[in-house]
């Protein structure tokens, strides 16, 4: 990245900026005049249920989609910027979704897969030249998340706990500004999560900021304090934690019954019977308690 790109992200206050973003695709709105600011830094959880618009809203962020704003003005800026060079961004963004390894189909080593980060590809090829600083780093990011097991292993023999692992390690060898996890415990058992959550835990401390879109509370690591519950491709809640985090804005999200529970800084949900309002009212106001 050249020294302007540089003094651009450090000048500017907000990581993302949506203003009236939204996405038609063929003819049915999936986004819908989204409006939200990230501080750089900031941690955020993006909460919703399948097909809400979260993996949307992660292709606008990394530019596989172009929402229009419909008043005008840009409907996205990325670090106070409205058009980037895609290459340039993704040094910038490190991206975490079980698609990547799904489509590992031959031999890739951890340490391959992780070296691929460089190049935003999936392995490495004849094309790509690894030097000894690409190594170094490698290394590095590696020892730092304490995966050196996964180095020589390949990653069609990991279990999916082990890959997502090597996947945040190939995200962040670029020393990307921001972390984002689209639904980051899919296919994993409870062991392997709480893995994955204590490795996000210690990037998130590292000061880079955690995006984390899911429909898994579970997900959500106590350094998450914000949190955006979005619904047919618009925002129904945005606010702290502890307070969108209840039984009255979940059913209302997810349109079944439930209890939300936290313990320990971690949130999570069971079943309910009884979805009366006076309920879920009572229900939401105990919950402020934890």
């Amino acid at each position: 990245m050249d020294t302007n790109t540089d003094n651009l992200i450090y000048d500017s206050e907000y990581l993302l900026e949506f203003n009236d973003a939204t996405i038609n695709l063929r003819g049915h709105k999936i986004l819908d005049s989204l409006s939200f600011k990230l501080r750089q830094g900031e941690h955020l959880a993006i909460i919703g249920p399948n097909g809400s618009g979260k993996s949307s809203l992660i292709k606008s962020i990394t530019r596989d989609y172009y929402p229009v704003n419909e008043t005008g003005g840009p409907p996205v800026r990325i670090f106070g910027e409205d058009a980037w060079n895609v290459m340039e961004l993704r040094k910038l963004l490190g991206i975490v979704s079980p698609d990547r390894q799904e489509i590992c189909h031959r031999y890739i080593s951890g340490m391959e897969m992780v070296l691929s980060g460089f190049f935003s590809s999936v392995g490495l090829f004849f094309c790509h030249t690894v030097t000894e600083e690409m190594k170094a780093k490698a290394n590095e990011v590696i020892e730092f998340l304490g995966i050196q097991r996964l180095t020589d292993k390949p990653m069609t023999e990991m279990s999916s706990g082990e890959a997502r692992l090597v996947l945040i390690a190939q995200a962040l060898v670029h020393d990307p500004k921001a972390l984002i996890l689209d639904e980051p415990s899919n296919s994993l058992d409870f062991k392997a999560t709480r893995q994955f959550r204590d490795v996000v835990r210690k990037v998130a401390q590292s000061g880079k900021s955690i995006i984390l879109v899911t429909h898994n509370l579970q997900d959500i690591i106590p350094e998450i304090q914000r949190v955006i519950l979005i619904k047919n491709g618009s925002i129904l809640q945005d606010g702290q934690k502890e307070d969108i985090l209840n039984s009255h804005n979940l059913y209302a999200l997810f349109e079944t019954p439930l209890q939300v529970h936290c313990d320990g800084g971690y949130y999570s949900i069971t079943d309910r019977d009884d979805t009366s309002e006076e309920s879920l009212m009572t229900l939401s106001s105990k919950e402020q308690d934890f």
